[in-house]
């Protein structure tokens, strides 16, 4: 259901945030001293609600990119296997840049000498790069979202002006959740009342 869309993306990540923010800064506040113990609380909360986002936002379109590849008219052709690559993209960027900001962070590298600001700044370049692709491989991910669920919709070959509606909804997920989701349920709903259960092969 949208709500429940909602409720998992957006209004209960967004809510914990703010309830523990709250309560870090009453701390501050009191004590007048940052105190790790009462950072804590804020360090284990930002991972989590990121982690419950992530995983609801990004789940949300691989479910309707790949599930509704089935209904796509025969005729049509959708590129899946370049989605599912641009889709990964972004996740296994990030934990490469873990590994090596943890290289990185060596005392050898961190020496002030040619060899160690040569090294930082090749690796400035190379995060921006990726930052950049990252960002096309998100955009391409909504792209075709979007045009999956036109198309699955339209029944026939789409072009961008017919989706560019979806595409902005997805991209503004707490507004277009409530316009996008209820939508894909019809379809779903639809397909499901084609395919009676007593029917027998």
């Amino acid at each position: 259901k949208h709500w429940q869309l909602f409720l998992l993306m957006f209004a209960i990540p967004i809510g914990i945030q703010i309830v523990v923010t709250g309560y870090v800064v009453s701390k501050f506040v009191t004590n007048r001293l940052p105190i790790f113990d009462e950072l804590l609380p804020l360090l284990v909360c930002i991972p989590l609600t990121m982690f419950l986002f992530l995983s609801c936002y990004f789940g949300w379109f691989w479910s309707v990119a790949i599930g509704f590849q089935e209904k796509i008219p025969s005729g049509i052709k959708m590129k899946v296997n370049q989605f599912k690559v641009f889709f990964v993209t972004p996740f296994v960027c990030f934990f490469g840049l873990l590994i090596i900001l943890t290289l990185l962070s060596t005392k050898v590298l961190n020496e002030e000498t040619t060899l160690s600001n040569l090294i930082s700044g090749v690796f400035v370049l190379f995060v921006i790069a990726l930052h950049l692709f990252s960002m096309f491989c998100l955009f391409h991910t909504l792209y075709f979202t979007a045009k999956t669920i036109k198309t699955v919709e339209l029944q026939k070959e789409v072009i961008f002006e017919d989706f560019i509606a979806e595409f902005f909804l997805l991209w503004f997920y707490p507004i277009g959740i409530w316009i996008l989701q209820p939508k894909i349920n019809k379809i779903v709903e639809q397909e499901t009342l084609n395919y009676p259960d007593n029917i027998t092969i």
